[in-house]
């Protein structure tokens, strides 16, 4: 897996530019590289490897593409919650995704824990059309694992189950997020 040792300008200018003070931890996902990098501060905690959308990247909604720009965790669910347990409308249903029907487990299933994002850019990742929120765009464990590294979510960023739990343990509520479609 590639490393990245510092926060991307980029992230920096957008937070400074929206009049955003940078959070002490940071999460930067590069799309064209399936990664998932947490910072603390300016310093790089840990590097996972993830999978966006295998559709375009698009902040629009129906398009099933992952967004990008700059986004805030607003909700963090899941705690506790047994590893590879299957959540259907941020419920958690009681079952491992093994358990579930041959044709559940053909999806890509929202399992062990969950960041939930809400953008933060008007008429990019906010608002009537493209509000990730509104689109339920989340980090999220999946019962794919094998896919991990390649593009193969409907919209979210998939991680493995271990990955999304330490994840999950790691990052605060509020924490800024930025997808790169370019980095």
């Amino acid at each position: 897996m590639t490393s990245i040792s510092t926060i991307p300008k980029a992230f920096k200018a957008r937070c400074q530019a929206l009049g955003l003070e940078l959070t002490q931890h940071r999460i930067y996902i590069s799309i064209s590289e399936q990664k998932l990098h947490l910072f603390e501060q300016d310093k790089v905690l840990k590097n996972y490897p993830v999978s966006t959308s295998s559709k375009p990247p698009s902040c629009k909604e129906n398009s099933l593409g992952t967004p990008w720009g700059l986004h805030r965790i607003v909700e963090k669910i899941g705690e506790n919650a047994p590893l590879g347990s299957v959540f259907r409308g941020r419920v958690m249903t009681g079952q491992h995704y093994q358990e579930e029907p041959e044709e559940e487990r053909a999806k890509n299933l929202i399992t062990s824990r969950i960041l939930w994002l809400a953008g933060l850019e008007p008429t990019l990742n906010q608002g009537p059309g493209q509000d990730s929120f509104d689109r339920y765009i989340y980090i999220h464990g999946t019962n794919h694992e094998d896919k991990i590294g390649t593009p193969a979510s409907g919209g979210c960023v998939q991680l493995k189950n271990e990955d999304m739990i330490d994840l999950f343990n790691r990052t605060p509520k509020e924490s800024l997020v930025w997808i790169d479609v370019e980095g």
